[in-house]
């Protein structure tokens, strides 16, 4: 089941009056259709009919016939002053009638339609004057009618917004609504003059278009257009100019298409109902008139409308621009998340890789070399001396061992670069043939850096904590350590036997 959903655009309503009769066209999107009031009330009827075929119409353009509506050129003195005032001022000596509050209208005339360039400078017009009760009857009409009516206009004038005319040419048209002619003289675009005559045949059809041709001060024109209701009329080739039908718009000729039967009158409803905008000639009262700019003022509104436009674009767009930045970077950024997620944790196991590297270095540079420390102590002691146990620290080293005098290792130690303080660390004791020492010595300041680096020294040791290995447990003798038996190279030497580490306690070559 569907719901009628009520259309937010309302019609567009235009209502010809022709005495008691009105022809209604209305347009609402893509839908036209026409249709005729005939009625005692007619304002009763015409709202009833709109009810009827769903037309919610808010709003009218009313055209009426241009035989009840006097229209004229006349011309204005030079002399400056307001032209509205001054077309009042003269409405008395051309209308035919006597009444004192004419509703009127005016636009002026252009350049080429000056009668004669010699004449005496003026300003020339086109004035369309009602009576006033025309108006008041047409107003109560669309009061009753429940309609607010936007222009009150010639009907004919209204043909101009169907055709697309040629600028440079001056055009005879003739729009027939039965027995009735209306004749428009258009320079270009622009109105000049309009007739309405009764014509039963064509010859007083020529007569009458010509006189109008002098009403406007024409001595010929360039072409003739026939539009409405038996528009045929092979007399008005005799005006010299050729004869056709109007240049339609795509969009009227889509209109007049729409409509099943279409005559003369309801081409007058049509073209008052799709006119738009400033509509010449307009005869509604002030009171009621819609609000419509100017050209003066729609420039003024256009300008300030630019300026406000393009002070939002330079306010607006550099952020726009921006944020369009930051969604493409946050595109990319998206895209290689994956790869800046690996690439960080390679970063992380260097920098951990790093730190363990350092913390490396740091304990070789500060920690005890031993190597040049043995092999300096190998040069050092004598060759009937034994080390049997040797530790480092970061004050100094301790030796122990056997010798055949302990007492001369001490001066020994002593001139070596590497230590200072060398002292027994407990006293001597004799063995069979050799003393047992225990010395200590300190690192010497200046070969300090020679002998420790950037790296913390090991905890002394202990045997408690770190105990040093003899080299006798492992068969090797101490750096340092020479073999008790007969040295290398004597005459009693008959091979090189490996030293050996004599325990503590026991005498060299002692079993």
């Amino acid at each position: 089941m569907k719901l009628a959903v009520p259309s937010l655009v309302s019609p567009r309503l235009g209502l010809l009056m022709l005495g008691d009769r009105l022809v209604v066209a209305a347009i609402h999107r893509e839908r036209v259709e026409t249709f005729t009031i005939d009625a005692e009330n007619p304002a009763a009827a015409l709202r009833a009919e709109l009810d009827a075929r769903g037309l919610k119409a808010r709003t009218v353009a009313i055209g009426l016939s241009r035989s009840a509506i006097t229209v004229k050129q006349i011309e204005l003195p030079a002399v400056v002053g307001e032209t509205h005032e001054m077309v009042r001022f003269e409405l008395e000596r051309h209308l035919p009638t006597t009444t004192d509050d004419p509703a009127f209208d005016f636009i002026p005339l252009p350049t080429e339609a000056e009668p004669d360039p010699g004449a005496p400078e003026g300003r020339r017009v086109l004035i369309a004057a009602a009576d006033r009760r025309v108006i008041d009857t047409v107003l109560r009409v669309t009061d009753e009618a429940k309609l607010r009516p936007v222009s009150i206009t010639v009907a004919a004038h209204d043909l101009l917004a169907l055709v697309e005319p040629n600028r440079t040419e001056r055009v005879v048209w003739l729009h027939r609504t039965g027995d009735t002619a209306d004749v428009l003289l258009l320079q270009g675009a622009s109105l000049v003059f309009s007739r309405s005559f009764h014509a039963f045949d064509d010859a007083t059809l020529l007569a009458e278009t010509r006189r109008s041709l002098a009403g406007g001060h024409w001595r010929g024109c360039d072409a003739v257009w026939v539009s409405g209701d038996g528009a045929a009329a092979a007399s008005l080739v005799d005006l010299g100019a050729p004869v056709s039908d109007p240049p339609w718009t795509a969009r009227a000729q889509d209109r007049r298409a729409a409509i099943a039967s279409l005559g003369g009158a309801q081409e007058l409803a049509l073209a008052t109902a799709m006119r738009r905008g400033v509509r010449p000639l307009d005869l509604i009262p002030p009171a009621i008139k819609p609000r419509r700019l100017s050209r003066a003022e729609a420039l003024t509104t256009g300008a300030l409308a630019a300026t406000i436009l393009i002070t939002l674009v330079a306010l607006l767009l550099p952020g726009f621009m921006e944020s369009r930045r930051l969604s493409r970077l946050n595109r990319e950024i998206a895209r290689i998340d994956t790869e800046v997620r690996a690439a960080e944790r390679v970063v992380r196991d260097l920098d951990r890789k790093r730190h363990i590297l350092a913390t490396v270095e740091k304990i070789n540079s500060t920690a005890i070399r031993p190597l040049p420390v043995l092999r300096e102590l190998t040069d050092i002691i004598p060759a009937d001396a034994w080390l049997t146990y040797v530790a480092f620290d970061g004050k100094g080293v301790e030796l122990t061992g056997q010798a055949g005098a302990a007492s001369t290792l001490i001066p020994l130690l002593e001139n070596s670069p590497r230590l200072e303080r060398v002292e027994f660390a407990s006293p001597v004791t004799r063995g069979r043939d050799r003393e047992q020492f225990r010395i200590r010595a300190a690192w010497e300041p200046p070969g300090t850096a020679a002998a420790v680096s950037s790296v913390a020294p090991p905890t002394p040791a202990s045997p408690a904590l770190a105990p040093p290995v003899p080299a006798a447990t492992s068969g090797l003798p101490a750096p340092g350590a020479r073999p008790a038996g007969p040295r290398a190279g004597s005459p009693d030497a008959s091979e090189d036997v490996p030293p050996r580490a004599v325990p503590p306690g026991r005498a060299p070559g002692s079993r």
